[in-house]
């Protein structure tokens, strides 16, 4: 009989212990999606205000999650001031245009300042004209102020190796350029006076934005980079550091409270991924690999790219 009562506590025990041990995997289970979706601005209204970081990484296209998101934040009564993080060598104008446009709609109802990380050009550095301020770092790769389209001829090697590609089309310039055939002198014409209005477009808005004349600092108009220390004494940026100085400057300058957390915010095709993606990226800057990274959802090599439409992009020649 005693062995009987003895057996009948023991199930007992084990029946409380597993059931405290299930609520502290749920506990625990609930406090980590929770810190998770705090970090990615799902759960961002919740709490006190805050400074929320958006970071503009990797190949910059029109993405209409990102633009929503960002609207969210320039509504948000919790959001005080936008930090943008630019790390981008930049990616179609179209996309730098639509996110220049975003940031300042949100900068007519808060602060807005910029910080780059290694690289802020061409496209990316549209983004930082969208920002009220811009944080350089002194080594930062920044300017290459222009635009191009490229496409690659074949027709050579098609006539090498006794290929023909047969069209009709309703006008000589349409489908200019074509990698099919050579670029003829109407066509070239076409295309340059496109390119030449985009880089007018995109030359106005430095001049525009910085207060500065392009043409009267030497090789701004021709495309070349800067670091950051030289974009500072040219006045394409204000001035060098990282996050802490970006966010003084709120303090300082825009009056935003001290004290106010750094919130991430990404967008809700990110966000949605929860856990999983968090998990993904911790992985890809855990391992530092280049291939993992991209299977993780990293942004890929720019070699690797096919961007349609006028480029707005830095990258070093791979001759």
């Amino acid at each position: 009989m005693t062995a009987e009562i003895d057996t009948v506590l023991d199930r007992r025990r084990l029946r409380r212990r597993l059931t405290i041990w299930r609520g502290l995997a749920i506990a625990a289970l609930v406090g980590v999606v929770f810190a998770l979706g705090a970090s990615t601005g799902e759960w961002s209204e919740i709490g006190a205000k805050q400074i929320a970081r958006v970071s503009i990484t990797g190949t910059i296209t029109e993405d209409r999650d990102q633009l929503e998101m960002l609207k969210k934040i320039a509504d948000s009564d919790k959001a005080a001031a936008l930090l943008v993080f630019v790390n981008s060598p930049g990616g179609t104008t179209t996309g730098g245009e639509a996110l220049f446009g975003a940031l300042r709609d949100v900068a007519k109802k808060k602060p807005v300042v910029a910080q780059f990380g290694t690289v802020a050009a061409s496209a990316g550095y549209i983004v930082g004209l969208g920002a009220d301020h811009i944080v350089t770092r002194a080594n930062t790769i920044t300017g290459s102020i222009g635009v191009l389209i490229q496409w690659p001829e074949v027709s050579q090697m098609l006539d090498k190796i006794g290929v023909k590609f047969n069209e009709i089309k309703s006008g000589d310039l349409k489908a200019v350029p074509s990698p099919f055939e050579p670029l003829s002198e109407e066509g070239q014409k076409v295309t340059k006076s496109m390119i030449d209005e985009g880089f007018r477009w995109f030359l106005g808005l430095v001049e525009a934005r910085r207060g500065i004349k392009p043409d009267q600092i030497p090789g701004l108009t021709q495309g070349r980079v800067f670091t950051g220390r030289e974009a500072v004494e040219l006045k394409l940026a204000d001035s060098i550091g990282g996050e802490d100085e970006a966010v003084a400057w709120l303090q300082s300058a825009r009056n935003v409270d001290k004290g106010l957390k750094v919130v991430d915010w990404k967008p809700s095709s990110e966000a949605s991924l929860g856990l999983f993606s968090s998990i993904g990226s911790a992985a890809a800057s855990f391992f530092n690999h280049t291939y993992l990274a991209q299977m993780l959802g990293r942004a890929p090599s720019m070699a690797g790219l096919g961007l349609d439409g006028l480029i707005s992009v830095w990258h070093p020649s791979e001759n």
